[in-house]
């Protein structure tokens, strides 16, 4: 039997878990957005591409978290309005010219498919019986 691709297996102790789709769609966003910020011009890139960066990450960090924990309101709803600031910040990074409008597009397209599944989650957790989204 061949190795597994690690973006959709991981170890938890002995036993192999498949990651969440939420998890792997944040995870896919990131891989999307971090080469495009380190091609923005350096006027940009230290202080837009990093907030950026950081908005991207902490979101992602949130939803594995949130993968691991009962009580995952907060975890979402930090997901949900880091989301929410990405969405400007990328709008500006397009409206200054360091993201292209097709880039813009296609990160923001993922960016909404991504904020469905949170919120969907999010909704899913507010519920009687949460269960695993």
């Amino acid at each position: 039997m061949g190795a597994l691709p690690p973006s959709k297996f991981f170890l938890k102790g002995m036993i192999l878990k498949k990651e969440l789709p939420v998890i792997q769609k944040a995870y896919d966003l990131a891989k999307e957005i971090l080469p495009r910020v380190s091609k923005f011009p350096r006027d940009h890139k230290f202080t837009l591409g990093d907030r950026i960066t950081a908005k991207v990450l902490d979101t992602l960090e949130n939803v594995i978290q949130a993968g691991y924990r009962k009580e995952r309101k907060a975890l979402l709803e930090s997901a949900n309005l880091n989301l929410e600031q990405l969405r400007f910040l990328l709008r500006l990074a397009c409206e200054l010219g360091s993201l292209s409008q097709n880039g813009f597009e296609h990160v923001m397209k993922l960016v909404t498919e991504l904020g469905q599944q949170i919120g969907g989650w999010l909704k899913h957790s507010q519920s009687d019986h949460a269960q695993d989204f």
